[in-house]
């Protein structure tokens, strides 16, 4: 299955999951996976969440950002070319630190 990206409406999840500013996303669903193709602007952020019956998977295409792990306790850096994991039960939460637009893919599977 194909899923194409530049046919797909961006939509503006403003204060996403209790995070700063709006998580534009352009997002694929089925009964079991959100597969996401992810912007934040500058200073925006994906809330801290926990993951109580998924797990997810984020690749960082463009921007840099800092990821706070499930104690609350920032990371390394997201830099393009990284991948970041969050497992089942874990918590995270993603932050554009940069000065241009965080742009990610994400996948959320549910087993």
């Amino acid at each position: 299955m194909k899923i194409d990206y530049s046919t797909m409406e961006e939509k503006a999840l403003p204060n996403f999951k209790g995070g700063e500013k709006e998580y534009n996303v352009q997002m694929f669903t089925d009964s079991t996976n959100k597969i996401m193709h992810g912007r934040l602007v500058p200073g925006a952020s994906i809330g801290f969440h926990t993951h109580t019956e998924d797990q997810e998977v984020i690749y960082i295409l463009e921007g840099n950002g800092t990821v706070i792990n499930g104690e609350g306790k920032e990371n390394d850096s997201a830099n393009p070319g990284d991948a970041l994991y969050c497992p089942k039960g874990e918590s995270h939460s993603l932050v554009n630190t940069g000065d241009k637009d965080l742009i990610f893919f994400a996948v959320v599977t549910a087993l």
